[in-house]
């Protein structure tokens, strides 16, 4: 067998590390990728509660221009600039979640995956690669 036709050693079992180990750290990796996912939605919050609430400057003016400088002033007042919870922008619900919960996570990964797996990340996934890849097909290399 070719010597590259296989992991690289990054993506190689260490030496007695257990398949339970292996699957612990992929259920780990694979929390910690839905975690990512949801901190993106978060964002996506965040930039589209400030788009909105900079469109509302275009609707207090157009609300003006069309005589309605009650409804103007109300929406200036209730909505430009408001809080989405109490004393938060979703800047301030990003830095809190960041700090509270997703940097926390991350280290924890990270750390599991260097005490138990000498720092070989992914190996779950590389050796379902493995598994299921067609030896000798041009299109199922182990390695770029």
């Amino acid at each position: 067998m070719n010597h590259h036709d296989g992991p690289d050693r990054g993506h190689q079992r260490p030496e007695g590390v257990s398949d339970e180990t292996i699957e612990a750290l992929g259920s780990l990796s694979k929390a910690l990728e839905t975690t990512e996912r949801a901190r993106g939605h978060l964002y996506e919050f965040h930039q589209l509660t400030g788009g909105a609430d900079l469109e509302l400057d275009r609707a207090v003016d157009l609300l003006r221009k069309a005589g309605h400088s009650a409804w103007a002033d109300r929406v200036q007042h209730e909505i430009v600039g408001r809080n989405v919870i109490p004393g938060h922008w979703t800047f301030q619900i990003i830095e809190e979640y960041n700090g509270t919960y997703y940097e926390p996570f991350k280290e924890v990964e990270r750390q599991a995956v260097a005490e138990l797996a000498d720092g070989r990340d992914h190996l779950y996934e590389a050796e379902m690669k493995e598994a299921r890849r067609s030896k000798g097909h041009p299109d199922h290399t182990a390695r770029p």
